[in-house]
């Protein structure tokens, strides 16, 4: 058997399985030339993440795919920050956000040819849908909890959100 450091692949295997029964979302083991980091939140494939990695004093060797473990896959590096003026921050602070309240599909319309719930400019009560987000396949209204005038509206027609990304900025005064 293939021997990684002081563990074989069976133990790494066996080590993965108990992780992800464990219920653990992160576990990392260092040893002096080996690194593993066990992930068991999905990734988008559904999978969960497994990361192996050589410490640098080895001789350097791309990562290993252990046969019947889950996918390998590169860590995510952060997406850049946007940095804006300190004087539009300050602008901005004026406004309240409303944010998405789930992951899933925005859509300013209710369907393709019907208008949009809100444009920009707009007056807005508690109880107004502003948008709608699709999350599996299931359609959900996003009525706004503030009432002012809409100024921006942050994300584009038919774009993918993220739990509690801005969505629209919206004046109370």
């Amino acid at each position: 058997m293939t021997k990684i450091s002081n563990m074989n692949l069976k133990d790494i295997q066996n080590l993965i399985k108990f992780v992800a029964k464990s219920g653990a979302s992160e576990v990392k083991l260092e040893t002096e030339d080996l690194k593993i980091t066990i992930k068991t939140g999905s990734s988008d494939e559904g999978k969960n993440m497994t990361y192996i990695q050589q410490v640098p004093n080895m001789p350097s060797q791309a990562p290993q795919i252990i046969p019947g473990a889950p996918q390998m896959a590169a860590p995510e590096s952060p997406a850049p920050q946007e940095s804006t003026p300190a004087s539009a921050e300050s602008e901005q602070s004026k406004y309240i956000t409303i944010k998405s309240p789930i992951i899933g599909t925005f859509y300013r319309k209710p369907s393709p040819d019907k208008p949009v719930f809100v444009e920009v400019g707009d007056t807005i009560k508690p109880g107004d849908v502003l948008c709608i987000i699709e999350a599996m396949k299931l359609f959900n209204e996003i009525e706004s909890e503030v009432s002012g005038k809409i100024v921006k509206v942050l994300v584009d027609d038919s774009s993918p959100v993220e739990f509690d990304q801005p969505l629209f900025l919206v004046d109370p005064s």
